[in-house]
């Protein structure tokens, strides 16, 4: 009888470990495909590179404080669950809920869309809207800026973001600047179509903080370039 229960012992032990990997691995995924709405600047999509800023710079690879939790209530989860195995003397951590953002970018990149629960946010290319170096639009910018004010609109926005990023080519000082002017040169546009008297803009410049992507290729440098305009998503949605 002993020769027999060994191995039923160490099937139920592989089967109990590989209960253990899948809530792990679906852990992973869920934090994998979550993103917050944000206070100060977007959230960015996908992680960036880690490194230390410039000085007065925010560290790279690093969400904006602010964060605003979703109004759901977290799943309650038995920390005595056989299932669940954590090491000896460890603990879980709060329970919170993460929003699911969907993310709809045009083949040439130079449009982004990312919607969660709460917000809407439209990223554009510094390249679509401005010449190099420049804060005065193109001839393409108004018709890109248009179709956003026509959304805000149709979501009945009161409060709208404006936030402007550069690359971390030349010095910091001036890529704040930059990246600000673009930030009022887009707001000023859409207060143009824009109908709620009431609704306010937040304008900010954030100069090379909270990269996207790879500043070390012309590729990642591009999509760091860029204006979003974030605004909440309507009740009837």
């Amino acid at each position: 009888m002993t020769t027999r229960s060994r191995p039923h012992a160490r099937h139920r032990a592989a089967a109990a470990t590989a209960v253990s990997a899948l809530i792990i691995a679906g852990g992973h995924l869920l934090g994998a495909t979550s993103a917050h709405a944000d206070d100060r600047a977007g959230a960015p999509v996908g992680a960036a590179p880690s490194g230390s800023p410039r000085p007065g710079g925010t560290p790279t690879g690093t969400t904006p404080p602010g964060t605003e939790a979703s109004s759901a209530a977290p799943v309650a989860i038995d920390s005595n669950s056989p299932g669940l195995k954590i090491p000896q003397g460890g603990t879980l951590a709060p329970a919170k809920v993460l929003d699911i953002a969907e993310v709809v970018e045009d083949l040439g990149g130079e449009q982004r869309r990312q919607e969660t629960n709460q917000n809407v946010m439209m990223a554009l290319q510094s390249e679509v809207l401005f010449p190099e170096n420049s804060a005065v639009f193109n001839a393409q910018a108004a018709a890109r800026i248009l179709a956003i004010a026509n959304e805000i609109n149709q979501q009945k926005a009161t409060r709208v973001r404006v936030f402007g990023f550069t690359d971390d080519q030349g010095s910091y000082e001036h890529g704040l600047e930059l990246s600000k002017q673009r930030a009022e040169a887009v707001h000023t546009e859409l207060a143009k179509t824009v109908t709620n008297a009431s609704v306010v803009f937040d304008i900010r410049g954030y100069s090379e903080d909270y990269p996207i992507a790879d500043n070390g290729t012309e590729e990642g440098r591009k999509k760091n370039r860029r204006v979003e305009i974030t605004f909440p998503r309507g009740s009837d949605k």
